[in-house]
């Protein structure tokens, strides 16, 4: 295990800041800083990779499927946040987007370290979620060799999904697994092995681009708006108004008025006052356009 991990880029050792615990606290943070600037350029050069995985995503999930991440320690926890930002984002099910973790729910809080070797807990926790065919899954690892993300995705291939692999290492063993292999190689970190750092990074970025790119491919966004914010609270019901107010040119008063008759629904609000169409036809036109806000106002103008 010695040799495999010293051959992997996230386990090297970093020039840059092999002296770190001896310098200022300013020049520490600039190390770090400098560190970080790196993981965007990494991340562009993946970005054909991370279009295509968008696509096949959004094909799975138009045709009944969900998107389901996977991974140990920082990375599942990473799946998990990302999962559980996209209903009050854009209004979707708990159950479209989901995230797994090695160690199950204690680990989201608590590392468990040896969670990640078993291969079986992945296919359990997949298959206690129901995952079939029509599932996306994509597997997380900055090394690219944890045992439980390896697992999950060679089930999901027997089962004939399709499957993304996201790792900092080029040629790892879950991109010879996956479909699709993205793999923002960010260089070794500033603390040797110390992978919530640069490749915690670039994961969540990659993420946050396959989570919006969905979900604007699936209609969940008018221009940059998210039209289809749950609102449940009280900031978030200024924010619905204030986007109605810009998006359709109305009053306060009169974006307060169209977010009450349509139960704050925005979109639909939305739909109402720049279509000038009474609140059922203008759910059915939304619905005939699968929720796409742009398409049905061009075509109800």
């Amino acid at each position: 295990m010695k040799n495999n991990l010293n051959n992997l880029v996230t386990e090297s050792i970093n020039e840059n800041s092999k002296n770190i615990d001896r310098v200022s606290t300013q020049e520490m943070i600039e190390i770090i800083n400098n560190e970080d600037k790196k993981v965007a350029f990494a991340v562009e050069k993946e970005k054909n990779k991370i279009a295509k995985a968008v696509d096949s995503i959004t094909d799975a999930l138009k045709n009944g499927g969900r998107l389901i991440y996977m991974g140990a320690g920082t990375s599942g926890r990473l799946g998990i946040l990302d999962a559980s930002e996209c209903p009050p984002t854009y209004g979707v099910s708990n159950e479209l987007v989901q995230g797994l973790i090695a160690g199950g729910e204690e680990a989201i809080r608590n590392s468990i370290e040896n969670a990640e070797d078993s291969k079986e807990e992945a296919i359990k926790h997949l298959k206690n979620i129901k995952f079939s065919k029509k599932d996306f899954l994509v597997g997380i690892a900055a090394s690219g060799t944890t045992p439980y993300v390896v697992g999950g995705l060679e089930y999901a291939k027997s089962l004939g999904s399709e499957t993304a692999a996201l790792s900092c290492n080029p040629d790892s063993k879950i991109a010879e697994v996956a479909d699709i292999s993205i793999a923002p190689v960010v260089g070794p970190e500033v603390v040797t092995g110390s992978t919530r750092m640069k490749a915690g990074t670039a994961q969540k970025m990659v993420l946050n681009m396959l989570s919006t790119a969905v979900m604007i491919k699936l209609g969940k966004v008018y221009k940059n708006y998210m039209v289809d914010l749950q609102v449940k609270n009280n900031k978030l019901a200024e924010r619905a108004k204030n986007m109605i107010m810009e998006v359709s040119e109305v009053s306060y008063k009169t974006a307060e008025e169209y977010l009450e008759k349509t139960d704050y629904n925005v979109k639909l609000a939305i739909m109402m006052l720049n279509s000038g169409l009474e609140k059922d036809k203008a759910r059915i036109e939304l619905e005939k356009y699968e929720g796409r806000l742009a398409e049905a106002i061009q075509n109800n103008k």
